[in-house]
């Protein structure tokens, strides 16, 4: 056998006897990694319809004032929480628009006001919102305008007797009626006032579902 023979055959030899090479298998993660990484995992939570969602305001409107679509912008007071998750932020701001206002009027009717949401913004993302509108009339005025009628027929009444008995009593309490009517009429009842900082409570009228991160 030539030298050149036997050295190839030498080679042969170590190489069959030499364990192949596999490249190493990642490490298998183990149970607590990968319940860490489901939790990560941001999932949908929904708020159920009657929820009740707490607006500081941060604008001001008022019955003889706002118009209707005026915008309505407002805080959270408090987080939102449904079984231990925070949903919805304390602070989280809230928009929306007057859906109804009309100013009393000096003969009949009060003042009115109504006022709706339609937008949340949670975590960098917008909302759209249904609530049921909160809306408020303002308190009757009626025992006042007949104090302020009844108070000038009255004097009228007096005025009317001493100027001429019986018939200018009558008279006169038809002068004071009067006079004291146009108290009325030119005074306007009370209104609806929502100043900056008032908080109202509202319920969601339809389910609304958020992305929470775990």
């Amino acid at each position: 056998m030539t030298t050149n023979s036997w050295t190839l055959l030498m080679l042969s030899a170590a190489l069959a006897t030499t364990p192949a090479w596999h490249a190493p298998a990642s490490a298998a993660p183990g149970p607590g990694e990968a319940v860490a990484s489901a939790e990560a995992a941001p999932r949908n939570v929904t708020l159920p319809a009657g929820t009740r969602l707490r607006v500081r305001l941060d604008t001001s409107h008022a019955s003889n004032t706002s118009r209707v679509e005026d915008s309505v912008r407002g805080r959270l007071v408090e987080p939102v929480v449904v079984n231990g998750r925070t949903v919805l932020e304390s602070n989280s701001e809230v928009t929306g628009h007057v859906v109804s206002a009309r100013p009393s009027g000096k003969v009949k009717g009060r003042g009115y006001l109504a006022v709706r949401f339609s937008e949340v913004r949670e975590d960098g993302a917008n909302y759209d919102i249904t609530t049921r509108t909160w809306a408020r009339e303002a308190q009757g005025t009626k025992k006042k305008d007949a104090a302020v009628i009844g108070v000038p027929a009255g004097v009228g009444a007096v005025v009317g007797g001493i100027a001429g008995g019986k018939k200018g009593a009558a008279i006169g309490t038809g002068v004071g009626a009067a006079a004291g009517t146009g108290v009325v009429l030119s005074t306007s009842g009370k209104e609806v006032s929502l100043p900056r900082g008032a908080t109202l409570i509202v319920r969601l009228s339809a389910p609304l579902t958020v992305r929470v991160a775990s």
